[in-house]
């Protein structure tokens, strides 16, 4: 089979206040909407409440950098005043059902929230999302298997329904790891890609790893992604040394742990005066590139690469 997993689909990363966050990322030149609240009544006939988990995105070419924050139920706090609520539906007899699984991915957002503010979750893209599951599955990678759901987006019609297709892959400690279908083209003119920073892609996760478990991680995710883990993406696995290298000044919050995401850029010149104009620290990567500090970035580092020939592109 050919290799169905190359490129990343997003990144999540997992805060306490969302309007902090979102006002974070526009300091580091991306676009960024107001977040999406779902709302569930909790019984037959009640006023939808806010539930479950709030969640805005920075859109790229062919995938986004997520951020999402997990909600009390009715609770507003850490949004902005401008956050979008959307009402879920069930019917009665489902109610509890729906309600148990969105409590369910509330707390688990929660606990990774408490363990530290940072990335999450890892999402890959995949052309064929149904292959990619019976892949997986003849590879012995335990997943819940394909399931869809439908994303509101506002377009110049109006708002419209893109439906997502993904699976989860059981036991990953590092978080919420899986495969999502290749976003739909359809979809591409409702998202913003004109971003102040001029990011053009998200090519790259870097997941640090304890010292002695770096072989059996990288053959974990070489089952995940059906090749040989390559260098510099869609993921970068290292240790806590080899983290020290690439990203100087870097201590990872725990180990495992997703610890910093790379978009690419035509400009780094320009990014280099944005962050600076914008209060932000700015470090070299020791292949180059440039990165804001985990510390100043609510937890997770963010790297930005100079496009090269035939990356970044849609």
């Amino acid at each position: 089979m050919s290799h169905d997993l190359t490129r990343l689909h997003h990144v999540g990363h997992v805060v306490s206040d969302m309007a902090r966050a979102m006002a974070l990322y526009r300091r580091l030149g991306f676009h960024v909407g107001p977040p999406a609240v779902p709302a569930l009544a909790p019984r037959e006939g009640a006023a939808p409440e806010p539930f479950g988990a709030a969640n805005t995105h920075a859109d790229l070419a062919r995938g986004f950098v997520e951020l999402v924050t997990p909600l009390k139920p009715g609770a507003t706090e850490g949004l902005p005043p401008d956050a979008r609520i959307v009402p879920l539906q069930a019917p009665p007899e489902t109610l509890p059902l729906v309600m148990s699984r969105i409590e369910e991915t509330s707390a688990r957002l929660a606990g990774w929230r408490d363990r530290f503010e940072g990335l999450h979750i890892l999402m890959l893209s995949s052309p064929d999302v149904d292959a990619a599951a019976d892949r997986l599955t003849a590879a012995g990678v335990g997943h819940g298997g394909v399931n869809t759901v439908g994303r509101p987006v506002e377009t110049p019609d109006g708002v419209r329904t893109e439906p997502v297709r993904y699976l989860e892959i059981d036991g990953a400690p590092e978080g919420r790891v899986g495969v999502v279908a290749d976003l739909d083209p359809e979809f591409r003119p409702a998202r913003p890609l004109d971003h102040p920073n001029g990011a053009q892609d998200l090519v790259e996760a870097v997941l640090c790893v304890p010292d002695g478990q770096l072989p059996l991680v990288r053959e974990r995710y070489e089952r995940y992604l059906g090749h040989p883990v390559l260098p510099e993406g869609p993921v970068t696995l290292l240790t806590e040394a080899g983290l020290a290298d690439l990203l100087p000044g870097e201590v990872p919050p725990a180990l495992p742990a997703l610890v910093a995401s790379t978009v690419t850029v035509p400009d780094l010149a320009r990014v280099r005066g944005l962050l600076a104009e914008n209060g932000l620290p700015v470090r070299e990567t020791a292949r180059g590139e440039l990165f804001v500090p985990a510390e100043a970035a609510l937890g997770a580092a963010l790297i930005f690469r100079q496009i090269r020939h035939g990356e970044g592109e849609a």
